[in-house]
């Protein structure tokens, strides 16, 4: 997730109280944004209703933790339910076709939950913070997601991941993923990480080594245009809790996973 570019609370207050819909399928509804001229939802209310919507308690331990029974936990099995369905039924006629299947997943609040660190520091960001913790790779599954990646496979789909984290968190991505069951492809090969450093070069367009003006959109349409037309997928579904994460095409079908913490445009 680069956050550098996110709208903290504020925003997400707006984007919430302005009726965003969460939910399966194309992702055709817009983000909203902070312009209103009425006086904004007020933010102590907003966290509330965060709260309430994730079913957010601290355990044993102080960590926040959302319920399984919560709104967040029952919207994502809606959209797990529509996604496997989709993901069999477009696997069973991508193989007729005798093409290759794939799906790819967003990695922040798509496979792993970041709710306690929105928690934590306020739903603000900084990035030697954000940096400990994702690399202290303890993070628990956004549920149903590490159990979608392994349906996918189970169907004969290739699984890839697309990513703002960077390459200096992969180690700690990697082994965050495998401690909460979505131990699938988790080679560079299949994840695909931002390396400002040494950009691929699909993305010579927006990226050179030390000057990277790729947006979140260029980048992540970038990876999967590369998926499909350099390694010959077809992207049967995207999944991401943004909706920079599935704008800009190659995939068949996109699913927003719920996610009113934050916003990456």
């Amino acid at each position: 997730m680069h956050k550098s570019l996110r709208i903290a609370a504020a925003t997400a207050a707006c984007a919430l109280a302005g009726g965003l819909l969460y939910g399966a399928g194309a992702a055709t509804a817009g983000q909203s944004t902070a312009n209103s001229t009425h006086e904004p939802y007020n933010i102590g209310l907003l966290v509330k209703d965060i709260d309430t919507y994730y079913g957010t308690t601290a355990d044993s331990k102080g960590v926040y933790q959302a319920s399984p029974s919560s709104p967040y936990a029952k919207d994502l099995a809606r959209i797990d339910a529509d996604a496997k369905r989709w993901i069999d039924q477009a696997a069973r006629k991508t193989h007729h076709r005798g093409n290759k299947p794939a799906v790819v997943f967003d990695i922040d609040d798509t496979l792993l939950l970041s709710l306690d660190y929105e928690k934590r520091y306020n739903y603000t960001y900084d990035p030697v913070t954000w940096n400990d913790y994702v690399n202290r790779a303890d993070r628990p599954e956004v549920f149903g997601s590490p159990a979608l990646v392994r349906y996918a496979e189970s169907k004969g789909v290739a699984v890839f991941y697309n990513s703002g984290l960077s390459e200096a968190q992969r180690a700690g991505a990697v082994e965050n993923l495998k401690k909460v069951g979505a131990d699938v492809n988790l080679d560079p090969a299949h994840m695909f990480l931002k390396d400002k450093a040494n950009p691929p070069a699909y993305l010579s367009g927006c990226a050179t080594p030390g000057a990277w003006t790729c947006t979140t959109v260029q980048y992540k349409a970038g990876t999967r245009q590369h998926i499909e037309k350099d390694l010959g997928y077809d992207i049967i579904a995207n999944f991401g809790d943004q909706y920079s994460d599935l704008d800009g095409g190659y995939a068949d079908r996109t699913y927003k996973l719920p996610n009113p913490t934050y916003f990456v445009s």
